[in-house]
């Protein structure tokens, strides 16, 4: 394919970041990839100094939210090597997001590629600490200039990247988990199986009073009965149950299909443990906790890859989850995947794209 035109950053960012201080999000790269969309046509890819966004008033985006976005990060391994995980399972992700937002199919083929020589060219961006790395943030936005609901028949995809440190400062360290009953994260029918803005926002008051009550993240249940399961404000969950691996189905259409989510299926199958998809409601992990049969939850995500759950709390009734710690079974696909991650463990499924 290429590569494809280059406007260097006359000052770099590379003396600002803190890397003693990471935290996550809070710094940014040199450059950043942009792909433009008018007269029916994704063209003109480059990448172009990271930097304030000429946008107008009337930006379609900023009053109706015709938005979406993904996540991924790159690593860097002991040898020096960069490499991104997974990056094609994340592309076709965004591309379901896309449909779903009515924004013109993105060329896939053209964005991995656009993604690999921002990072390439940022490279020294790149973390040296294990357990850093440099998050990756392709996205798109309509950037038509009207008042009205309507889709756009502009867009804008950019891809930016920001070295950070664990996603949540606990680490590997267990959460604690409110269920609000009261709110939902997202209904049938509706954008919960797209990566898009407006899921966030409507997450942020429950999110807020789990945080201000003491708590990590929201364990969020279905929009119709209140009773089942769904997922973790920024994570994908599972249950051990007995000798039973559960995590809820996509069938819904109001669960974001999470990468690591199908990263640890597809661990948890090759390593043959019984696994489900299932429904599973709030009751049967309280039954199981008052039984002595829930042995593990954690949640799974790009941010934090394995999130033990060490804390449920419902109405007026709180789990405590394997003594607050993690359990085995969260503790070795972790180990898993950030050893593949890193390169200290062999690739056996190529899932890692080299730089």
């Amino acid at each position: 394919m290429g590569s494809f035109p280059v406007h260097q950053n006359p000052a770099s960012r590379l003396g600002t970041i803190d890397w003693n201080n990471l935290r996550f999000g809070h710094f940014f790269s040199d450059h950043m990839f942009q792909l433009t969309y008018s007269g029916g046509n994704w063209h003109t890819p480059e990448i172009v100094p990271y930097g304030p966004l000429d946008l107008e008033p009337s930006n379609l985006t900023l009053h109706y939210g015709q938005a979406i976005f993904e996540g991924l990060k790159a690593y860097r391994r002991a040898d020096g090597t960069v490499t991104i995980f997974r990056p094609q399972r994340y592309m076709e992700r965004m591309l379901n997001s896309s449909r779903r937002l009515c924004i013109p199919d993105p060329p896939i083929d053209v964005v991995l590629e656009g993604m690999k020589q921002v990072v390439d060219l940022d490279r020294a961006f790149v973390p040296k600490v294990h357990g850093h790395s440099l998050y990756i943030r392709p996205f798109i936005f309509a950037t038509d200039n009207v008042l009205g609901v309507q889709e756009s028949k502009t867009y804008k995809l950019l891809i930016i990247t920001s070295p950070v440190a664990a996603y949540y400062p606990e680490g590997i360290k267990p959460v604690k988990l409110d269920v609000p009953p009261e709110y939902i994260r997202a209904a049938p029918g509706g954008t919960g199986t797209a990566k898009t803005p407006a899921n966030y926002a409507a997450s942020l008051l429950p999110a807020k009073k789990a945080r201000e009550a003491g708590f990590t993240q929201v364990l969020w249940l279905d929009a119709t009965e209140h009773r089942y399961i769904e997922e973790v404000g920024t994570m994908n969950i599972f249950f051990v149950i007995g000798d039973e691996v559960i995590t809820p189905p996509l069938t819904s259409g109001t669960i974001l299909g999470g990468i690591t989510r199908m990263t640890v299926l597809e661990l948890l199958r090759e390593w043959n443990y019984k696994v489900s998809e299932r429904r599973i409601t709030i009751d049967d992990v309280l039954a199981a906790q008052a039984a002595g049969q829930l042995k593990e939850v954690f949640g799974t995500g790009t941010a934090a890859v394995i999130s033990p759950g060490g804390e449920i709390h419902y109405k007026n009734q709180s789990l405590t989850i394997n003594n607050f710690s993690i359990g085995p079974i969260g503790q070795r696909l972790y180990d898993e995947i950030d050893g593949i991650q890193y390169g200290e463990r062999p690739d056996r499924h190529e899932w890692n794209l080299l730089v």
